[in-house]
């Protein structure tokens, strides 16, 4: 039976691509993908005579119109979607009404931006006694964020933070944030993250608005925040000489 695949197709570059999303993507006879963020270089291998939309110009009723008429043809969809699907991916509103009609669905993680954010920084978010948490959130723009999850609330955890589709309201954020956050803390604000043009903004709470406003970045970023970012930390028991695991005697 043809199957509905939502892949993760990464934030940009197509070597971030799963081995097995890749597979599906080259095998699938209809491919759906978010153009306006997913890198076309994805689509290089596809069928010649696979049959491709562009969803950025796709309203929700059109793109499950489309998946239901290739599926009662018995092909397989390629749905495909930047960064990891299950991170503001909006995949529940379309898995959940082709489920109802008995369309089995899969989906295939990918990289997510603020990992690859991370990574382009050559930086670890969960560094011994400084941070054992991250909180990945956004900032409320015409899509509402629950009271009790406010950017000050989260704030007050003082953990470190990755936050989406907000860089175009980052003075707001930067207001939030120092409720809790020394202004001294480090943020980084990344650009595409992973694309031949990807930029990095490096600053504290009180100076990233100002650094973000003359590289004239509005949209497509990261913003990280936390003393992870930092270069002051303990050495992990992982790996610990005199610590004691399953897999070694310490010494």
């Amino acid at each position: 039976m043809a199957k509905v695949y939502f892949i993760g197709a990464g934030p940009g570059d197509p070597e971030l691509l799963t081995l097995k999303g890749k597979r599906i993507i080259d095998s699938s006879d209809v491919i759906i993908y978010a153009g306006s963020l997913v890198n076309a270089a994805v689509l290089e291998g596809c069928k010649e005579d696979a049959k491709i939309y562009n969803s950025a110009s796709m309203n929700l009723d059109e793109v499950l119109e489309v998946t239901v008429k290739a599926i009662n043809e018995g092909k397989d969809v390629a749905r495909v979607h930047t960064g990891d699907p299950s991170i503001y991916g909006a995949i529940r509103e379309q898995i959940d009404p082709l489920e109802e009609k008995g369309i089995e669905c899969e989906v295939i993680p990918g990289v997510s931006s603020f990992t690859a954010s991370a990574a382009a920084m050559k930086k670890e978010f969960t560094l011994p006694n400084v941070s054992q948490t991250v909180i990945c959130t956004r900032m409320e723009g015409r899509t509402p964020v629950p009271e009790e999850e406010s950017l000050e609330k989260l704030a007050s955890h003082k953990a470190s933070m990755a936050i989406f589709l907000s860089v175009g309201m980052i003075n707001k954020v930067i207001e939030k944030l120092t409720i809790h956050y020394p202004v001294t803390t480090p943020v980084a604000v990344v650009q595409r993250a992973t694309w031949p043009d990807q930029k990095i903004v490096l600053g504290t709470l009180e100076n990233i608005a100002e650094k973000v406003a003359d590289e004239n970045i509005t949209k497509q970023a990261q913003i990280l925040v936390g003393n992870f970012l930092g270069d002051e930390y303990e050495l992990s028991k992982l790996y610990d000489k005199n610590f004691t695991h399953m897999f070694r005697e310490g010494k």
